[in-house]
């Protein structure tokens, strides 16, 4: 769905992207994250078809950026950090603005306009000025300009600021049925907890590079269970999850034992009842899996 090659990127003073190259699996959620400075912004702003690269090729849905931008913007959605709005437009007209703009017909832009209205929990709003809107509001105002023509692709920075907590949790739930409907985003945000309600990869830029050389799953542990017993029976324990067939051991130490199971909750309860008639005194036994965070914090302790 996305691909970028050794993309390099300079302004007057600096470089900031440095042969970066990676990939963006379609009908997916990627979080971009770094510290101020690595190069997200701008690497969006390549993808975006707004920027023109130094050297290298940025392919959305196959076509490159250098030859068919026009194009690209009629199939792509791009919302910047700092965005603008013609406050003295009705909401029913900046959204109408940005439906045509991308060149939808008459016809279509109008329910165009209803429906994106409806998305982002403004279609009480829509005769009243972007200028005399909130700042939350303002930001879904501009979410559903940047979604009013349905694109392929969906580039976003920074989408929640401005926004309160339930209005988070309401962007968190429209990002996941953007996906679910086939759309694939990339989310720029730093904060990591946010983007793990609905992030299924992460990408690190760091000075102008991908940390770790490409795209990290965020839910490749999601079928893991930690499972913890009394220390005086932990060495008991590897022989007996052995003799299951539905278990394998990832890694253990003196009272936890990290294993993949993927049976369903049936099976997982009948797993814990195995282990208690067996005589293992189980004191937890939960999913596993590394936080955001977690995963952030491990791929760049290096660097440092």
């Amino acid at each position: 769905m996305i691909v970028v090659r050794d993309l390099i990127y300079e302004y007057p003073n600096a470089r900031a992207l440095n042969g970066i190259s990676l990939e963006v699996r379609p009908k997916t959620i990627t979080a971009l994250v770094g510290p101020n400075g690595a190069g997200k912004t701008t690497l969006l702003r390549c993808l975006a078809a707004l920027e023109t690269p130094y050297s290298g090729d940025v392919l959305i849905e196959g076509q490159n950026t250098r030859d068919e931008p026009r194009r690209i913007h009629e199939r792509l959605g791009y919302l910047p950090d700092f965005f603008g709005l013609y406050d003295d437009l009705s909401v029913r007209r900046c959204l109408l603005y940005a439906a045509r703009s991308r060149g939808l017909s008459e016809g279509d832009a109008l329910v165009a306009v209803e429906r994106a209205a409806a998305r982002v929990q403004l279609s009480d709003r829509l005769d009243q000025k972007a200028g005399e809107l909130s700042r939350g509001l303002r930001q879904r105002l501009a979410i559903g300009q940047s979604i009013v023509h349905e694109p392929g692709v969906l580039l976003l920075d920074e989408p929640a600021a401005g926004l309160d907590p339930q209005a988070r949790r309401d962007l968190s739930g429209l990002l996941l049925a953007l996906r679910d409907q086939g759309m694939t985003l990339v989310v720029s945000s730093h904060i990591l907890a946010e983007l793990e309600d609905y992030c299924s990869e992460m990408i690190i830029i760091d000075h102008g590079l991908v940390s770790g050389g490409g795209s990290i799953a965020v839910r490749a542990e999601e079928k893991r269970q930690l499972l913890i017993v009394l220390a005086k029976q932990a060495e008991g324990l590897p022989g007996f999850l052995a003799t299951r067939s539905d278990v394998a051991v990832v890694e253990a130490d003196t009272i936890h034992a990290r294993i993949e199971f993927a049976g369903d909750l049936a099976a997982r309860a009948a797993l814990l009842r195995a282990l208690v008639e067996a005589q293992f005194d189980v004191a937890g036994f939960s999913e596993s899996g590394k936080s955001l965070e977690d995963l952030y914090f491990a791929q760049t302790r290096g660097n440092a």
